[in-house]
């Protein structure tokens, strides 16, 4: 996924010179001979040297990459994550020019999938999930809930898109689940989940995906956070709406995938397919997850007079 480089770089994307090249070819050839000669301490010093001269004069960000907090798989805390050369991808499209492409890994969901279609099966899911709720509230005092929806597009003008096929709910990394709600409805139990105020939802947009399964199916889902505004509180940045994917990045360092060919796909089939599975409940998990990670972060403290 290619990632833009920091702004503070603003000769970043300028050809660069035939000298600059030059010195790049060089600082490189350099580097490799200390390698192969490194009992000669006197050479590799005078290199070193040299490739210090030749890369004042290139960009900064072309050797170094500093990236955001990485949350840690307990979520107790965020730690400090650096990206190395060796970690990114150089392609050089021309003679002249030079990109970087960033390779974040991907991050998707692990533990067991739940998927439900029958209003049977759907009734007894969120039995199970609301037993996990009562359960987590006894122990932690507090519920979150990873909430997002799926539905069929429409790619005609004039035409509506489908109403919301699919729910997906997750709390902690061992379950999520896919509930085919097109061809279930939302059965007394899940309406009952939705409703309560007591649990929390969390996601991006998560105020549209609630309108849409209020208008669609006559639900109300209540108690709603949405983690771009989350985000905003806790960056010290300029607020921007956020993305699931962007978000991802900012604080995992990871690549949320989104196909269009599955993104963009019929939820409204018989059966979903097992790529569409995986794709509903990491979106869930990841919306979840990155919950954890945002509220461990202290909020900004305005010092402006």
């Amino acid at each position: 996924m290619e990632t833009p480089i920091s702004s503070e770089s603003n000769d970043w994307d300028r050809p660069f010179t035939e000298e600059e090249l030059q010195e790049i070819e060089v600082a490189f050839q350099s580097a490799t001979k200390r390698l192969q000669n490194s009992e000669d301490s006197s050479s590799a010093g005078d290199g070193d040297e040299y490739r210090r001269k030749s890369r004042r004069r290139l960009p900064e960000s072309l050797f170094v990459f500093n990236f955001q907090n990485e949350a840690t798989n307990s979520m107790s805390s965020l730690s400090s994550c650096t990206r190395s050369r060796s970690q990114c991808s150089y392609s050089f499209r021309s003679s002249t020019q030079a990109k970087i492409v960033m390779q974040y890994p991907e991050i998707s969901f692990k533990g067991h999938v739940i998927y439900s279609r029958t209003t049977k099966e759907v009734e007894k899911s969120a039995v199970e999930l609301l037993n996990f709720v009562e359960e987590k509230k006894r122990k932690e005092g507090h519920v979150a809930l990873g909430f997002d929806i799926e539905w069929k597009p429409s790619f005609r003008k004039g035409v509506a898109p489908g109403k919301a096929a699919v729910m997906q709910i997750c709390g902690d990394m061992s379950s999520c689940y896919v509930l085919h709600i097109i061809h279930s409805g939302i059965p007394q139990t899940l309406q009952s989940l939705l409703e309560d105020p007591t649990i929390l939802k969390v996601g991006v947009c998560i105020a549209h995906d609630a309108y849409k399964v209020s208008l669609d199916h006559n639900v109300s889902v209540k108690t709603l956070e949405d983690l771009s505004e989350l985000a905003n509180k806790k960056f010290d940045e300029e607020p921007k709406k956020w993305s699931l994917a962007s978000l991802t990045e900012k604080l995992l360092a990871k690549q949320l995938p989104k196909p269009s060919k599955i993104r963009l796909g019929n939820w409204e089939a018989n059966e979903l397919s097992k790529e569409k599975l995986q794709y509903a409940a990491t979106d869930a998990f990841v919306s979840w997850y990155l919950y954890q990670a945002l509220k461990s972060l202290p909020e900004i403290v305005d010092n402006k007079t």
